[in-house]
């Protein structure tokens, strides 16, 4: 049985219209970055959770979440219209396996995201920890229209602290902006533009692929790798070159 303490908001940033982040603080316990949390509130008389990541770094005492807002969903216009202040609930201990010691060890290791998927990876790389072990770090996020990229400033910033080892890359689907690549990730790899774009290849020799948003996105994504490039999703009993985690 979950075990739930209350928290207080501290900031809830609006990117846009939609997207928002939360910041909290709360007695939670220690977690592993790449793993979530669970947030409730009690609407009507029930109480409504939803599983979030965490985008802090485990050691910063600020624990924050990365949302978008659903109109007809039952938690998260709550979440949103929170004020600095205000109480929420957590589950106490995190979960989740999207973390890198479930990772093997490679030259390049790809953050493929889509939308509030590019969470875990923040947490992961503002940690910074047990990274020495690949080569390469290419951090991708895709977003429908590049107002959408709410921590690109926080990538860049990531960029300059790791140097060379660390390449972003930033993909808008619906409108061409500089910088970014046009599309969709699936077609991105299949025509090889983003290997272009970044100067790596995918391959099963050198390379870990994690994946993290849109079902739809992890899905067309894993059967391209495992058709075109004969890659694996990775298993804790049979080493592979995928691991994924859906975003709803």
């Amino acid at each position: 049985m979950a075990e739930w303490v209350t928290g207080k908001v501290i900031q809830v940033e609006n990117w846009t219209e939609s997207l928002f982040s939360i910041r909290v603080h709360a007695p939670t316990d220690s977690f592993t970055a790449g793993q979530y949390g669970k947030l409730a509130l009690e609407i009507n008389g029930e109480k409504v959770q939803r599983a979030y990541s965490y985008v802090n770094a485990p050691s910063d005492p600020t624990l924050e979440f990365y949302l978008v807002t659903v109109p007809e969903g039952k938690l998260s216009p709550h979440l949103h219209a929170l004020r600095p202040g205000s109480e929420i609930m957590l589950v106490k201990e995190a979960a989740g396996f999207f973390v890198l010691e479930e990772v093997p060890d490679c030259d390049t290791l790809w953050m493929l995201a889509t939308g509030t998927g590019i969470g875990p990876y923040l947490s992961i790389l503002q940690e910074g920890k047990d990274l020495e072990r690949f080569k390469n770090i290419v951090l991708v996020h895709a977003a429908r229209f590049s107002r959408d990229l709410s921590y690109l400033p926080l990538m860049q910033q990531l960029q300059q602290r790791y140097h060379d080892k660390l390449r972003i890359q930033t993909v808008v689907s619906r409108e061409e902006e500089v910088g970014s690549l046009t599309g969709r990730i699936p077609a991105l790899i299949g025509n090889g533009a983003l290997e272009a774009a970044v100067g790596l290849p995918i391959d099963a020799e050198t390379s870990h692929v994690m994946l993290c948003g849109n079902p739809q996105m992890v899905r067309d994504t894993q059967q391209l790798l495992k058709e075109e490039r004969k890659m694996t999703k990775h298993l804790r009993r049979r080493s592979g070159h995928i691991t994924a985690e859906n975003y709803w």
